[in-house]
């Protein structure tokens, strides 16, 4: 099952490369990632098959998972309107995303406070 963790980290340099490197240390791919944060700290978001692996590898490499939770990753057809017709199947069952980005291989990572109505929504 996908997890979506992220990761308070200083916003310079470097910083993604050493969370990154910690992850693939431990075996663990980086399905997609998307960083926020225009000051001096950022919220790396990065999306992961296995979280228990992928946090005691930044655990050990002094970085800490700030939040993690597990997410919906629906596959999808590159081409205009899919995001528009997914999320008005997702807005009729009355369900409030609070996460949405693309991961690799044409797939969009959904989160939701409701994570079972937006399953259903989905199918």
């Amino acid at each position: 099952m996908p997890f979506d963790l992220v990761i308070d980290i200083e916003n310079r340099p470097g910083a993604l490369a050493e969370v990154a490197k910690a992850i693939s240390d431990a075996g663990v791919n980086i399905a997609a990632a998307t960083c926020i944060g225009p000051g001096d700290r950022a919220e790396l978001h990065i999306l992961v098959p296995h979280a228990e692996a992928a946090r005691h590898a930044l655990a050990i490499s002094n970085l800490a998972v700030s939040r993690e939770r597990e997410v919906v990753v629906v596959e999808v057809e590159d081409q205009p309107g899919v995001l528009a017709d997914l999320t008005r199947r997702i807005a009729r069952a009355g369900i409030d995303l609070d996460l949405v980005y693309v991961a690799t291989r044409n797939r969009i990572v959904f989160g939701a406070p409701d994570l079972a109505g937006l399953r259903a929504a989905l199918n």
